[in-house]
């Protein structure tokens, strides 16, 4: 009978990184993520701009590209990018400058693959869920969609799927609103019905 190895936040620091991969632990299970390609990185970087001149504009709090949040010796996750107020922000930073607790709002932008799509429809819904992360978000940009999953009776639950020209608000931001359309990776004028997500 096989044991399978119960990963640490200390065996990540002994790890030899590879260029181009992301190391993160859930509970003790090892996930190993590589660079993502400019389509992922598109939304992200457009969702990044607008919560960062929404934290401008009010100076309520931060945004962060690849933060780490360290729940525990075996928990810590790398998110796409997370929000912050001040107010938590102080509370939650450990020693090593990350955060040992939950932030407002978590976003994971979707890689291709059923192994990448589980880790964050399924396992890292249920960390965040458990480590009082307010509100998730989900962004499939093949689908050009996102899941908006938010804090009730204790839980992160799915309240929105938001498709074509909705617009992407929340409570939890107040005045913050951008346009599902303008996050969205433009589609090769040579080959638009190939690419996935094209209609």
């Amino acid at each position: 009978m096989s044991v399978s190895r119960r990963w640490t936040v200390a065996d990540l620091e002994q790890i030899e990184p590879k260029e181009g991969e992301r190391y993160e632990i859930i509970d003790g299970e090892l996930f190993v993520t590589h660079a993502p390609n400019w389509r992922h990185q598109y939304p992200a970087g457009r969702l990044h701009t607008a919560l960062d001149n929404w934290s401008d504009q009010t100076g309520l709090g931060a945004t962060f590209e690849g933060a780490g949040l360290v729940f525990s010796v075996v928990s810590g996750v790398i998110p796409d990018i997370v929000w912050i107020s001040w107010e938590r922000l102080w509370a939650a930073e450990d020693s090593a400058g990350h955060f040992a607790h939950g932030p407002e709002l978590v976003v994971e932008v979707l890689s291709p693959g059923s192994d990448n799509v589980r880790r964050d429809r399924e396992i890292k819904l249920a960390l965040y869920s458990r480590e009082g992360v307010d509100e998730y978000w989900i962004v499939d940009w093949q689908r050009r969609e996102i899941d908006v999953y938010r804090r009730l009776a204790g839980a992160l639950a799915l309240v929105a799927t938001l498709v074509n020209d909705a617009v992407l608000e929340t409570p939890l931001l107040p005045g913050f609103h951008v346009p599902l359309a303008r996050l969205w990776p433009p589609r090769s004028p040579m080959n638009r019905s190939a690419e996935p997500g094209s209609s």
